[in-house]
């Protein structure tokens, strides 16, 4: 879900990556606004529909954790692309970004499980499900995003300093969780294989690319 950076407190390798000459700001107000526009213009016609009609249960539920996961794809795509171009001024905005779309990615995953639960409404049978590999991973993958989301700010980045980075490092194991999710529930899998392919593909492009920077720098 979720891994963000603060302008004051971006990780060594990203500010290593910044162009020379280019300076750090913060987004303005209207922009980032715009953005949260952006990203949440698309759940809030979802519920709208769903609360008229216009749409089922089934296809919210496919929809929300769509948009989850492709909002977690592209937060962490930043690093590889910044990692593959790195003296391109257009990739310091992602930085911004990131932040943005982890925590959206969240809201998607927490509306994904606020359907799920006011559809199952007795907390036997939800308690009963949750035990099924399939909605397990998905809890854990949910607790594991929990913590990142809410420390996906200025103040926690001062607070938690180095354990700031630590932590968020848990998105990797969170992301395997979800795609084990989807693949254990879907009816087809095949579109969350197709996810899964491009998310390893990004990972192993920064693994790549960031050994190749060590190796230079040695």
């Amino acid at each position: 879900m979720l891994v963000h950076l603060s302008a004051e407190s971006v990780i060594p390798a990203a500010r290593d990556l910044r162009p020379e000459g280019t300076n750090i700001e913060k987004p303005r107000p209207l922009a980032r606004y715009l953005l949260w526009l952006l990203l949440t213009t698309p759940g809030a016609v979802l519920l709208w529909r769903y609360s008229n009609g216009g749409t089922f249960y089934g296809e919210v539920i496919h929809l929300s954790g769509q948009w989850a996961v492709w909002l977690l794809i592209m937060t962490m795509a930043v690093s590889p692309i910044r990692l593959l171009f790195t003296n391109a001024p257009w990739t310091v905005p992602l930085l911004f970004c990131r932040r943005y779309l982890g925590v959206a990615s969240f809201a998607y995953a927490a509306l994904h499980t606020g359907v799920y639960l006011a559809q199952k409404k007795s907390g036997e049978r939800i308690l009963a499900e949750s035990l099924e590999p399939g909605l397990l991973t998905g809890w854990f993958a949910l607790a594991i995003f929990l913590p990142l989301a809410l420390s996906s700010n200025d103040w926690s980045v001062r607070l938690l300093r180095r354990w700031w980075k630590r932590l968020h490092r848990a998105i990797y194991g969170a992301a395997a969780l979800v795609f084990m999710h989807w693949y254990l529930t879907a009816f087809d899998p095949t579109e969350g294989l197709y996810y899964l392919a491009l998310l390893t593909t990004l990972e192993v492009l920064r693994v790549t690319l960031t050994l190749m920077r060590r190796a230079q720098a040695s």
